[in-house]
Parts: structure tokens; sequence; C-alpha cells
């Protein structure tokens, strides 16, 4: 094993190409620090990367991206960086839900008096539900927009905590420890079947958790940033672009990427971060690398078994105790054309049976392809289909190839119901399960999402970008604010702002 040292000061090594990652890297290269990031994929963006079959271009887990408005999180850290923003059109619809044996679809519009009108139609006598998490939105988001730092960590953290806060942030505070499922039994909303479970199914995507469960102020703003004059953007070209652009920047202003180089330990001295293993996957060569700070861009999972034996016992033992999370099955399908119901939305969520799991292939959220994206050959298009599995299936299991192909046909079977797909229309068919995701993304056990957003587990009490380990710093889904490209991108913001400071 061979040693680098480096003798400029202020040197950071970034684990994980993710979108978290890049955007933590390339905002330090901008401002001055010497940036090395290592990802052990072949391409970088993490779970927003994309690949490519026959024409296609698939996204391979993130299909719809938040932040890009004027004062959103993209927006700023573009504007600071001095790069582009991607081209993208608003997602209206965000998504059409369509419910067990229903034929017209909850349609959530990005105009607030559409989405209004909508909600009133479908859900009779919910309104001052959905009034209390419009007001929780509007001061959680304005909160959320003067970065503060959760969970606060230090006397830095809480000043910025502080200073973040507003008259109208004390509105949110009696909410802290209030459920979903909680204040739908305080409007008595909590025996309306399809209010319940097409909150299930929307908070499932963000929250990892349903309704019962989800923070409410969590839940909030997962619910309110598809409207105007935030909401969802779907990209030109695929998800790829962001990461390209970040990694513009960053070698741009003097930062390095290495891809198919894998960390596989995390080395302290005195509850310190000192240094990382590094292995060329290509030469097989393992070498030190020594940092002033190390960045993480992986799972919390991921981490405890980087640090290892010097991993924190207490913070070991929280993550441990973490309940189980979930992985995803995904199904990529490059169609024709006339596959594709007229008008249809860009992302759409299925549910077929409500005695069933939101997982397993009994609920879809699919994402489709417009012509002219660049994501498929004139008079072709994509279809994505995602579910939420569990991980111990895929890893135990006596026949993997048997019970992916049987998943792959299930979810193809249901998608029938809604898409013409016969063998005619049907150009390319692959499947991921959390056994690729795990091969791919590096990710723990091939997991999605992050930390569900429960009571313990958001906000401020969540897992900080600060750890225990002086000068080691985590981003990505794990932290506040959660999943999403705009999530982890806040996340490495204010890890930016923790090293600076």
């Amino acid at each position: 094993m061979s040693s680098r040292t480096y003798s400029k000061a202020k040197r950071v090594v970034v684990i994980g190409a993710g979108i978290g990652g890049l955007t933590a890297a390339a905002l330090l290269a901008h401002r001055g620090y010497q940036v090395l990031v290592l990802d052990q994929a072949l391409v970088p963006g993490g779970c927003a990367s994309t690949f490519k079959r026959r024409g296609f271009t698939f996204d391979v887990g993130a299909t719809q991206v938040a932040g890009l408005e004027p004062g959103g999180i993209h927006h700023r850290i573009f504007a600071e960086l001095d790069i582009d923003l991607p081209e993208a059109t608003p997602c209206d619809p965000a998504c059409a839900v369509y419910l067990p044996g229903e034929t017209q679809p909850i349609s959530v519009w990005r105009d607030p008096d559409r989405w209004q009108a909508e909600r009133q139609r479908q859900f009779p006598g919910s309104e001052p539900f959905w009034q209390l998490m419009a007001d929780l939105f509007r001061y959680s988001w304005a909160f959320q927009s003067r970065d503060p730092v959760l969970p606060p960590r230090n006397l830095w953290d809480f000043g910025q905590l502080v200073q973040a806060v507003r008259p109208g942030t004390l509105f949110t505070l009696p909410h802290t420890f209030s459920t979903v499922g909680q204040v739908l039994r305080w409007y008595g909303l909590g025996g309306d079947r399809r209010l319940k479970t097409f909150l299930d199914l929307q908070l499932k995507l963000y929250s990892q958790v349903d309704a019962e469960d989800t923070a409410l102020l969590y839940a909030a703003t997962a619910l309110g940033v598809s409207q105007e004059p935030q909401g969802l953007y779907h990209l030109q070209g695929s998800m790829q672009v962001l990461s390209d652009r970040l990694v513009a920047s960053l070698e741009r202003d003097g930062g390095k990427l290495l891809m198919r180089h894998t960390v596989e330990q995390i080395y302290t001295e005195n509850g310190q971060a000192k240094a990382i293993a590094i292995r060329n996957q290509k030469t097989g060569e393992i070498w030190t690398e020594t940092a002033d700070h190390i960045v993480a861009n992986v799972t919390v999972q991921n981490l405890m078994q980087l640090l290892g034996t010097e991993a924190p016992k207490g913070y070991e033992r929280r993550v441990e105790k973490l309940p189980s999370a979930s992985g995803a099955f995904v199904v990529y399908l490059g169609v024709d054309q006339s596959a594709i119901p007229a008008d249809c939305p860009p992302h759409l969520q299925f549910l077929y049976d409500y005695d069933g799991p939101i997982g397993e292939n009994n609920s879809l959220f699919v994402s489709v392809s417009h012509p002219g994206d660049g994501r498929a050959p004139e008079g072709k298009a994509t279809v994505i289909a995602s579910s939420f599995t569990d991980p111990t299936i895929w890893s135990h299991c006596d026949n993997y190839e048997s019970l992916k192909q049987q998943y792959t046909e299930e979810a193809i079977a249901r998608l029938s119901q809604f898409f013409h797909l016969t063998p005619e229309t049907l150009v390319h068919t692959e499947a991921a399960t959390p056994r690729t995701f795990a091969h791919f993304t590096g990710r723990d056990r091939g997991i999605v999402g992050g930390i569900g957003q429960r009571i313990p587990t958001f906000g401020p009490f969540g897992f900080a970008n600060r750890t225990p380990v002086k000068h080691l710093w985590l981003v990505g889904d794990s932290t506040h604010p959660g999943e999403g490209t705009a999530g982890v991108s806040y996340s490495a913001l204010t890890v930016v702002r923790q090293i600076e400071a």
C-alpha cells in the first residue's frame, strides 16, 4: 500500500459522486478548496444517473427534479457556480394517481387553485386538513430557505438555526411531534379510505413511510412543493445533465473526479478523520489519501462500514436500531410511441388492490418520456415503473433470476392495463432489483430513498451532517431534508457552510 499526501491546506476528499457529493465538491472547489471525488461506479450521478440501450436513455432512479425555480436550491447553487440550469419542463400535473378500480385519476395540478378544486372534488370535507398543510408548507418553506442547520450539533449550527427562525416559524412548532395520521383523525378524516390511500401513495414516494407514520411537517413540504411558484420538473435529455454540469464546474475549478475507485476505509486518529483507503478497480492498486475534511455521500449504513471498528459506539447503535429500509424493483421499457395513451402525464401512480401493500408490484410509480425530450428515438418512448420492495427478498432468494423474471412479467401485466404493451410495441425490456442498485451504486443492500421521515428521524431529530467524528461529514438522503436531488443539494450546501465555518 502506498501513501499520497498533498502539502496544500484545505484539502477535501468526497466519497461518492451522487448529486449530494458532486454539489458539495463543486461548491468547495469554487470556494478555493482542493477537492478529490471518488466513486466506485462507471458514471457519476448515483441514483440520478442514466444508462443507454438501443437508442433509449433510461433514468436509473430519480426521474423528476424540484428546486429549479428562482430561489430554488438548484437555481441558487448553479448561479453561485456560474453554470447554466438545464432545460426543463414543469410537470403539470405533477402526478396522476389511479386508485383501485378507478379509471379517472386524482391529478396533482401545479396551479394551486386548480389543485384545490381537484382535491375538493375528490375528497369532500377534507379542505381544513389541506389548508393546514398549506399553512405549514408556507412557513416551513420560508424557514428552510433561510438555511437552518438541522439538527444542530454545536454552537455555530445552533446559531444558524436560530437566525432562520421568524414569528411564522413558531406556527409550526406545536406540530413538531404530529404525524399525518394523527391530524387526519383530528379532522375526522381517519375513516376516509380514498384520502388516506392517496396520501399513503404520495408520501411513501418522499418519506419512505405511509401517512400514519410520516412526520406532519415533512409531509407538508412533500405535498406542497409540486405547486407554483415551486414545482416538479422533467429535464430535457435525462437526469444525467445535473451531474454532468456539476462535474464540469468541479473540473473547471481545479477539482478532480475519479470513477471506478472504491473507498474501502476511513481512518481516524484521536476522534478526527484523517485519511481514506482507496482501491483502483482497474489496476487493483490500493493507497492512502490524507485530507483536512472527508465528505461522505453515502448512506449512514455505508458510513458505519467505512469506519468499521473506529465507528463511535453510540452512533453505531443508533444506526443499528433504524427500521428496515426499502429497496426498489424497477422495470425499464423502450416502447413504440403508439403504446402511450394520448395526453399521458409524465408521472403516474397506480394502486391495484386496497388490501395489498404499497410496493411489491401492487403499486407502481411510472415516468413516461415525451416526444423530443432526448430519451428515445423518434417515434419511440421510455416507460420506467418502480415499486418498493423488501431488499431481503432479493438477497435471500433461492433463484434470483426466476424471481426477477416473475416481478418483470407482473409489472408489465399491470402496466398493460393502461399502456398498449404488446410484443409489437415493446422494443426493449430490462429490470433492476435491490441487488442491481447495490452493485451499481454501492448503497447498502441496494436501499433507496434515505431514512424514513418518522418523528424520531426527521429534521431536528435526524442524522446530522456533522458526524461525531471531527472533520467527517455526511451528505445525502440520510440527512436533512431527505431524499431527492433538491434535498441532497440542501444537505451539501449545509456541509459546505459548516466546513467554511
